[in-house]
């Protein structure tokens, strides 16, 4: 027989902004009836995001800081002409560091997992099994939503988390590697030094096309690993994702394809449009849901989506920026375009990745002959 589950405030979808959201309504709310609820049996899945300093206000890292696996002082970048180290802290999260924190903070009655989600409304949330969630306000944060309705780059990635057979000797994480073979659009790999002998190697690509060959992609990481000399004893673990990298439209009916009810994360379209990162928005999201006293449905509906659409709006720039990527340069020609960004100062660059880039840092990046063809770029600017 279906049961009913009554709560003050149920979040659809346990991956990263549902449990940072967790995490933040616990701490300042620990009153609150909270339900997590999810179809996989594990919160965050199996994933690791990552983050500069920067990017997390002072005044929010609260939220995040149970979650954090590693954390390293300064970061590489490699170019074909450019290399250059930075100095900016960077931080990851593991998914499983993500989980136990959850579970350490919330009673266990909060965390209806394996549990899957088939509709959820402002104040209600039908499961798979037939139960049904009842609460003052429903949270969907079940990840990208319908994207129909907006115009789409993609960052596609593959990552293996690598168990060496000897120390790999890099003190600090390599962001982007360009120097690799271009193609399928801007290529680069990414490496994270989690332990003497253990590297995290991800290869990515700003690709016009959301299909995401698995298989050969893994295949050039363990490459890559071995070019640099590292010679694995097992991979330990493998995760690989699709993100959105926003060039343009309809913000406003890409959240009305969800339906009135409170959004989270990608769902909420709350992402750096250029890096199509969501840990940041996360954390500011969570802090604005935690720092309220309404938990009703629709007040929820109303804060979640005000502050989606003064973000989506604020951030135009970036969509431009992407329009050039994605429309002015040759696909793998697009590695001009970044190994010039990082070019620029520190300040600037952190301020670009937190989402925050001032009138002179636009200006900056705008300046100068640009890293793709002028006619083409006049073109793609004027909409032709």
């Amino acid at each position: 027989m279906a049961a009913t589950v009554t709560c003050d405030v149920a979040i659809v979808g346990a991956g990263l902004a549902g449990g940072l959201l967790a995490l933040a309504l616990a701490a300042r709310h620990p009153d609150l009836d909270v339900r997590l609820i999810d179809g996989d049996d594990r919160i965050g899945g199996n994933h690791l995001w990552s983050f500069f300093g920067s990017d997390v206000s002072p005044r929010d890292r609260w939220i995040v800081a149970p979650a954090v696996s590693h954390g390293w002082r300064g970061y590489d970048v490699a170019f074909p002409a450019h290399a250059r180290t930075l100095d900016a802290t960077y931080y990851s999260v593991e998914s499983s560091r993500l989980d136990r924190a959850v579970r350490e903070r919330l009673p266990e009655r909060a965390l209806m997992l394996g549990r899957r989600a088939i509709a959820a409304s402002t104040t209600a949330v039908v499961l798979a099994d037939g139960d049904r969630v009842e609460a003052t306000g429903v949270i969907d944060a079940r990840g990208l939503g319908d994207v129909s309705m907006l115009d789409l780059g993609w960052q596609k990635f593959v990552g293996r988390e690598l168990l060496l057979e000897a120390p790999h000797g890099r003190p600090r994480p390599v962001v982007m590697d360009a120097t690799v073979p271009q193609f399928d659009g801007y290529r680069f790999v990414y490496c994270l030094p989690l332990a003497p002998e253990r590297m995290f190697v991800e290869d990515t690509y700003y690709s016009d096309s959301p299909v995401l060959d698995r298989a050969t992609i893994a295949a050039r990481v363990d490459t890559y690993a071995q070019a640099q000399g590292w010679r694995a004893a097992v991979a330990e673990r493998e995760e690989a994702g699709v993100l959105p990298v926003a060039i343009g439209g309809d913000f406003d009916a890409y959240w009305h394809l969800g339906g009135k009810v409170a959004k989270a994360g990608m769902r909420a379209g709350l992402f750096h449009p250029t890096t199509g990162y969501s840990l940041p928005d996360a954390v500011r999201l969570a802090a604005l849901i935690a720092d309220r006293r309404d938990f009703g449905g629709t007040a929820l509906h109303d804060a979640t989506r005000d502050h989606a659409r003064r973000t989506w709006r604020a951030r135009g720039f970036y969509r431009m920026l992407d329009t050039m990527l994605f429309r002015a340069a040759e696909p793998e020609q697009r590695y001009r375009v970044l190994e010039r960004f990082y070019r620029l100062r520190p300040g600037l660059i952190g301020r670009f990745y937190a989402g925050r880039s001032t009138l002179a840092d636009k200006a900056r990046v705008l300046a100068g002959k640009p890293p793709v063809p002028i006619s083409r770029a006049i073109k793609v600017l004027a909409g032709q």
